[in-house]
């Protein structure tokens, strides 16, 4: 075992996988595909753009990666930008998901209509 620091984003990662049950394989796999597009960047991943992920692949194509290797790598990716980087919620929502409380409250013990 490393005594290297995890840093604050390969954590995230690893509990976000963790919380959905990935298998130790596919968390490995994940965390090196992430560290390889990482590495080819040469900045942290959480600063990519589209065009640095389509850079990244055709890379990959050109130094003869197969399917198999792609899609793995395709869902890390997607992994990585929508689930570890989407936006925390540090407080409960008193957004839409109060007024859909306060709709229900209305429909159910209300008269359902509001004077305007």
């Amino acid at each position: 075992m490393s005594d290297k620091p995890i840093s604050d984003l390969r954590r995230r990662m690893i509990a976000d996988m963790t919380i959905r049950t990935f298998s130790d394989k596919t968390q490995h796999d994940y965390i090196r595909h992430i560290e390889t597009f990482a590495r080819f960047l040469g900045r942290s991943p959480d600063t990519a753009t589209g065009d640095d992920i389509r850079r990244f692949q055709l890379a990959q194509v050109e130094q003869g990666a197969q399917p198999p290797k792609m899609n793995t790598q395709a869902s890390a990716l997607r992994f990585f930008f929508t689930i570890t980087l989407r936006p925390r919620r540090s407080r409960p929502s008193t957004g839409a998901h109060a007024l859909s409380a306060q709709a229900a409250a209305g429909a159910h013990g209300g008269s359902g209509c509001s004077a305007a």
